[in-house]
């Protein structure tokens, strides 16, 4: 009965725009919700009244569930590549899951704060894109073994037979960054990736590549979770209604194309030039949702 309020052809234009955010954040680690959360927020209210969502909860939710089917495809794509780290990937995980779905939780009991919301989402935004933007170590080298290898380093052979090594991840001190991007990502659905692409590629010295493949299989298992425990939470509160299948129809098929689309990429755009267009990206981003989130609580 509540699917019958819907009107499913409204949101069609998601399916291309859906496919190139998906292919982007393939490539770069970096969560789609980080871009799709923006669309929902941002875009959606200037196309017309019909378009925006009831709360902010809803987009964070969508945004999230969206990107958990984008992963999977990614996660396969990757995994046939050979390219992902999974015993080094579970310190991250033991992080990031229990506090993404305490920030999934809190997000439901604070929804209606939806200006200090906005203006937190885009305060991250900001802090992000100067992260992303900023100078990166240019004495970071892929290694490649072939023949030699040295036993205190992880070994990763893709299929295309090229190894790499590196020293075994450890978190220490960056699992308070693991943590606070788990939350994060429950809360306001961005946040885990941006966190762990760096401690990978700048603090453990693993190669892009492998960081990549390895940083989608945490995304994807912290995502889930906060994606699971908002959309029981609206369904808890709203019914079905309250999540936009709408949408979801849309994004879902098309972030599975991209999904596959942006692992066959990988290696082919300069990753340095890829963080910093999405660097950019999120300044924009930021600087519009704090503005919204100022103008609306000057004129309430």
């Amino acid at each position: 009965m509540d699917f019958i309020q819907f009107d499913w052809t409204i949101y069609w234009f998601m399916f291309p725009v859906a496919m190139c955010v998906a292919t982007v954040a393939m490539l770069s680690g970096i969560g789609g919700a980080a871009m799709f959360a923006p669309i929902f927020m941002i875009i959606f209210p200037l196309l017309g009244p019909e378009y925006p969502f009831q709360n902010i909860a809803a987009a964070i939710g969508v945004a999230l569930l969206t990107e958990v089917f984008g992963f999977s495809s990614g996660f396969i794509g990757y995994y046939r590549k050979g390219l992902i780290d999974f015993q080094n990937a579970i310190p991250f995980i033991a992080v990031g899951v229990p506090i993404g779905i305490i920030g999934a939780l809190l997000l439901t009991s604070i929804s209606d704060y939806e200006e200090i919301l906005r203006g937190a989402y885009g305060l991250l935004m900001l802090i992000l894109s100067y992260e992303l933007i900023r100078f990166h170590n240019k004495n970071l080298v892929i290694k490649e073994k072939h023949e030699t290898s040295d036993e205190k380093n992880v070994i990763i052979t893709g299929r295309d037979g090229k190894s790499y090594s590196y020293p075994k991840p450890r978190q220490g001190k960056g699992a308070i960054a693991t943590g606070i991007g788990g939350f994060l990502t429950g809360l306001l659905g961005v946040g885990i990736g941006e966190v762990v692409m760096p401690q990978l590629t700048k603090r453990n010295n693993v190669p892009i590549p492998v960081a990549a493949a390895t940083s989608v299989f945490i995304v994807i298992v912290v995502v889930a979770a906060a994606s699971f425990t908002q959309i029981s939470s609206l369904v808890a509160q709203g019914g079905f209604q309250a999540v936009p299948w709408n949408v979801v129809i849309y994004t879902i098929p098309a972030v599975i194309i991209g999904g596959q689309i942006g692992p066959r990429l990988q290696g082919k755009i300069e990753q340095r030039s890829m963080e910093r267009c999405i660097g950019y990206l999120f300044l924009v981003i930021g600087i519009s949702m704090s503005y919204i989130a100022i103008r609306n609580s000057y004129f309430l």
